[in-house]
């Protein structure tokens, strides 16, 4: 036997988890977790003094790691998002001894591990999949909006990871239109995909629907938003439909994601499938099965035709990036 270290590494928290490895050599490996922590992300000077607590937690030792990180990776180096790390992956294997440690870009991690999960931790969107082998890409709305490619080489997906939740917003409606016309104003020019289907999102579209008189703000709710999470606020009233301004933010929230969705696909043709990870879709998944992220995927005019039978697929799984790390781990064991 074996083992490995796997790590999902955000802004909030850090999870850190080993895992047993079978000596079976087969490809994508036989794993059993072990043990698993998770961190608070701030106050600790350094990424590696959380690998340290961790390893005095466990009597065995492994031998690989592999760490998604919520960041940019170059030449296995990364400045983590949102906390004051550089995490460099030769000084980790130096400084603990492990043979072999590997980076990944956090979304590059969550779509290794959507390979990774079994059937029934999914939830089809697309009443008219047809899925068949070809390239994938994975959707994340979190923190932030992330989106990765997985490319099909005829044998195996090849993992891409992009920064396309900083592209443009395109809007499809007059709605829509407005929504643009406001975000502008507000954060000064470039309006990108994040801007909306993000955490802070929730917010931004209510204070849009609000300054458009779409609705009278109900007292009792914004005194919630001034105590509590206001997105959380808003997300939950909208799943619940009890407001007109949450609802309607919720409407317009699925509808995007489900537009930018589209782009992705219309981008790469995944004939295998559009995976929707990150820490909302779970949470919103009555919205997201409403009919509404559907209709906002295939608005493409006569290139809908082009996407109609792409498989759309939700995770209920949080921990496929670590998953994924793990398995990347493994494969990278394995040459």
């Amino acid at each position: 036997m074996s083992y490995v270290l796997a790590g999902d590494v955000g802004g909030t928290k850090t999870v850190l988890c080993l895992y047993q490895v079978a000596d079976d050599n087969s490809v994508g490996g036989s794993m059993e977790e072990i043990y698993k922590a998770v961190y608070p992300s701030a106050g600790h000077e350094r990424f590696s003094d959380l690998i340290t607590a961790f390893l005095a937690e466990v009597t065995q030792r492994p031998e690989r790691a592999c760490f998604g990180i919520a960041g940019p990776i170059q030449d296995q180096c990364c400045t983590a998002t949102n906390l004051p790390w550089v995490i460099d992956a030769r000084q980790l294997a130096e400084e603990f001894g492990f043979a072999d440690v590997y980076l990944l870009n956090d979304l590059e991690a969550t779509a290794h591990g959507m390979l990774h999960l079994s059937a029934d931790e999914f939830v089809e969107l697309n009443p008219q999949a047809m899925p068949q082998a070809g390239h994938a890409a994975v959707i994340a709305a979190g923190t932030g909006l992330g989106q990765a490619i997985m490319a099909w080489d005829g044998q195996r997906h090849i993992v891409m990871p992009t920064e396309g939740g900083h592209c443009d917003f395109g809007p499809n409606t007059r709605q829509e239109d407005a929504l643009l016309l406001f975000l502008r104003e507000r954060f000064g020019g470039h309006v990108s995909g994040e801007r909306i289907l993000a955490g802070d999102g929730f917010g931004n579209l209510y204070d849009f629907l609000r300054t458009s008189g779409f609705a009278a703000p109900n007292p009792a709710i914004e005194a919630e938003m001034a105590n509590e999470d206001r997105n959380a606020v808003i997300s939950h009233h909208g799943l619940a439909g009890d407001d007109p301004l949450c609802t309607e933010a919720m409407r317009l929230f699925v509808r995007i994601y489900g537009s930018e969705a589209g782009n992705l696909a219309l981008k790469c043709l995944p004939r295998g499938g559009i995976y929707i990870g990150g820490g909302i879709g779970p949470k919103i998944r009555a919205a997201l099965e409403s009919g509404v992220f559907m209709q906002g995927f295939l608005d493409k005019g006569r290139m809908a035709r082009a996407i109609e039978h792409v498989p759309v697929r939700l995770s209920l799984n949080p921990e496929a990036p670590l998953l994924g790390a793990a398995h990347m781990a493994l494969l990278r064991s394995q040459g």
